[in-house]
């Protein structure tokens, strides 16, 4: 007879029972148990989001929202300061779900760069955002520095000018 097997929402809903019945030590107990799991040559994933499950959406509500660029780099501002607060805060989950809302926001972007029936214009500029979100993703601590520089190269201002007065 083969190991038992376990599903990650079944290993989740047990420690999730532990944390609740055991309190602060639940998570140290449900830890340890998924140590043993481990150990026994069983696989265990665990979900970020189903970690951060409704602990942190307040900090996310609304904030994918990027309908022009400087929106979007407003969008990775607050995503860099959740971030780094989460980081300061030693909250990996936290962290991790940032993440996970800026993978997301580069998939949206690249699904409406990719879209015929938008225009040229807003296409473009959401295959930049796409980029943003991928240079964040990889270099968050260089970021802004390269963002400073890229919208003062030559390409960035041949492809998206300035509006001008009449425009505004």
């Amino acid at each position: 007879m083969g190991k038992p097997r376990f599903t990650p929402a079944e290993i989740e809903q047990i420690r999730r029972k532990l944390i609740a019945q055991l309190g602060a030590h639940g998570k140290t107990s449900a830890d340890y148990i998924v140590s043993v799991l481990e150990e026994a040559g069983m696989k265990v994933v665990w979900s970020t989001k189903s970690d951060t499950e409704g602990r942190y959406e307040e900090e996310f509500a609304d904030l994918l929202h990027f309908s022009t660029l400087e929106e979007a780099e407003m969008c990775i501002v607050r995503l860099d300061e959740l971030f780094r607060k989460f980081g300061h805060e030693k909250e990996r989950a936290g962290a991790e779900r940032v993440r996970e809302v800026a993978r997301l926001g580069r998939r949206r972007a690249e699904m409406i760069s990719r879209n015929h029936k938008v225009e040229a214009k807003k296409r473009a500029e959401k295959e930049e955002i796409a980029h943003w979100f991928g240079i964040w993703l990889e270099t968050p601590d260089a970021f802004f520095d390269w963002l400073e520089v890229r919208k003062q190269s030559p390409d960035f201002v041949k492809r998206f000018p300035e509006p001008g007065p009449d425009e505004v």
